[in-house]
């Protein structure tokens, strides 16, 4: 029975990751060396994220400077940043690419806080379904008679508090993260 609210619990741990690396990736009107982990180079036929083929230093508080190890890769990254999501234009100065982030407009920092709720829910949504399968577990161990009503009850209501901190938890990371956004 603990290895089904170890299991559980491991598996909620890695869902508040995900939301933690995907709030992360949402560029906060300042330059956040992290919009770039999701984005790959093709280098010499592998995808190699950017920061392995270049270093990546933050300036000042609106720009990211993106310095290629083999500059024979600067139009690599260039590209994988234009064909991204992230919005911004690199500026190319032969040695190395300049992204100068924007100040957010009052919509766009509504529409952000608006995605990082639908995010955490969705976050939310997950620690729920392995809540969901952790009770199923143990209801078929109560069928098969390997632990007792009142062991049931208890586990119940044990998986109930394990989710309850973790749903709260998301909660938090969504509150914190809406509010540095909206303070921009």
């Amino acid at each position: 029975m603990n290895e089904i609210f170890a299991t559980a619990e491991t598996k909620m741990n890695k869902s508040l990751n995900n939301l933690s690396q995907e709030f992360a990736a949402i560029r906060a009107g300042r330059a956040n060396p992290a919009v770039l982990d999701r984005l790959s180079v093709d280098y010499y036929g592998s995808p190699t994220p950017i920061n392995q083929v270049a270093a990546v230093s933050v300036p000042e508080p609106r720009c990211l400077l993106i310095t290629p190890w083999d500059k024979s890769t600067l139009g690599l990254i260039e590209k994988a940043i234009l064909t991204s999501d992230i919005g911004i234009n690199p500026q190319n100065d032969g040695n190395g690419l300049r992204l100068i982030f924007p100040p957010m407009t009052e919509e766009r920092r509504r529409d952000l806080t608006k995605d990082i709720g639908k995010m955490a829910e969705e976050c939310k949504v997950a620690v729920r379904s392995i809540r969901r399968d952790a009770m199923d577990k143990l209801k078929d161990m109560k069928k098969k008679s390997e632990i007792t009503e009142d062991d049931l009850k208890n586990a119940e209501k044990k998986m109930q508090d394990l989710t309850d901190r973790f749903t709260k938890e998301a909660d938090k990371m969504a509150e914190s993260k809406q509010k540095e956004i909206m303070e921009i």
